[in-house]
């Protein structure tokens, strides 16, 4: 069973794209969304539950764990659970900013009943490379019940202009899982829990 997943979002310019290429390849998948992008996007939070998406938790703001103390940590989680609360939406899961963990992380997340959600085959679409080659790159992880890493923003650290190639790339993708035998189902569907990258 493979996931697709998409950080940094919602972005009112990509998001409506990756979620029309979604549908055009007939595939579910699961949104680590920033808080304060889903206050001012809310009809992006409810077309993607309105069309079977997950909506997990990624962050308040995009900041690295290992530069925050417990304090603001607490603080920001707990705000940004608040405002996805204000419609409803109750993440299981969270993936936290460039996958960066802490003890502190950990800890926080035990005490929210969040599942810490990594992935295990990363696209590295912010870098701009073309659909063919992260679908070439991605090639060897396609059988082994991947946990794919995408983008719907033009996040931190990113060095693209657009999501253009991460759009051309989920129908290419969806294609080749399931030609590699692969489900593609959201990660809440997943029996077991999602490997760290390392």
């Amino acid at each position: 069973m493979a996931a697709l997943t998409f950080d940094d979002g919602p972005d009112p310019v990509w998001t409506p794209r990756v979620l029309d290429a979604l549908a055009a390849a007939g595939v579910r998948a699961t949104f680590f969304v920033m808080a304060r992008r889903v206050l001012r996007h809310t009809h992006l939070v409810e077309r993607m539950v309105g069309e079977g998406h997950e909506v997990e938790l990624h962050c308040l703001d995009h900041i690295r764990h290992d530069r925050m103390f417990r304090g603001r940590l607490e603080r920001d989680t707990d705000l940004a659970l608040s405002m996805l609360g204000e419609l409803d939406l109750r993440p299981r899961r969270w993936r936290p900013p460039w996958g960066v963990t802490t003890r502190s992380t950990e800890q926080v997340a035990r005490l929210r009943g969040l599942v810490l959600a990594g992935w295990t085959l990363d696209t590295e679409d912010w870098a701009g490379h073309s659909a063919a080659h992260m679908l070439d790159r991605a090639g060897p992880g396609l059988r082994s019940d991947p946990v794919v890493l995408m983008h719907d923003s033009c996040g931190p650290g990113a060095r693209r202009d657009g999501c253009t190639q991460t759009v051309a790339l989920i129908e290419q993708l969806a294609a080749a899982l399931a030609a590699a035998g692969q489900d593609v189902r959201p990660l809440n569907d997943r029996p077991v829990a999602v490997p760290w990258p390392r």
